[in-house]
């Protein structure tokens, strides 16, 4: 049966908050943005969270490390997608190493996170 822990998911989503904010704070520093994007982005944050739990404990893993290598396989495998993407001009390479950089870390974080509440 399937029982996350909510302490793992709130801790989790407030880490991909507080990382997202410090992150894109300084990556988008005179940009304004639509108070939208910051809405969307908590839900991101929370859905994140969920789903990477969800997969750090259907893959059975416990501990900081496990979990991190787990959220790094996730990382890395949304990373694919830039690639692609980049090859095919949909990206440019500057915003492709940004997004890369971005998903290594904070999907890295949050397996760590979750397989730390295992």
């Amino acid at each position: 049966m399937f029982t996350l822990s909510l302490t793992a998911l709130l801790v989790g989503a407030f880490v991909y908050m507080l990382y997202g904010g410090i992150y894109y704070s300084i990556l988008l520093k005179n940009k304004k943005n639509h108070p939208v994007a910051y809405v969307v982005s908590i839900i991101i944050a929370f859905i994140s969270s969920f789903l990477v739990g969800f997969l750090v404990q259907a893959a059975g893993v416990e501990g900081i490390f496990n979990g991190g290598m787990i959220g790094l396989i996730i990382g890395f495998l949304i990373s694919l997608m830039y690639v692609k993407n980049t090859m095919f001009k949909l990206i440019e390479r500057k915003y492709f190493y940004i997004a890369i950089g971005d998903h290594l870390v904070i999907f890295t974080i949050l397996g760590a996170v979750h397989g730390y509440f295992m």
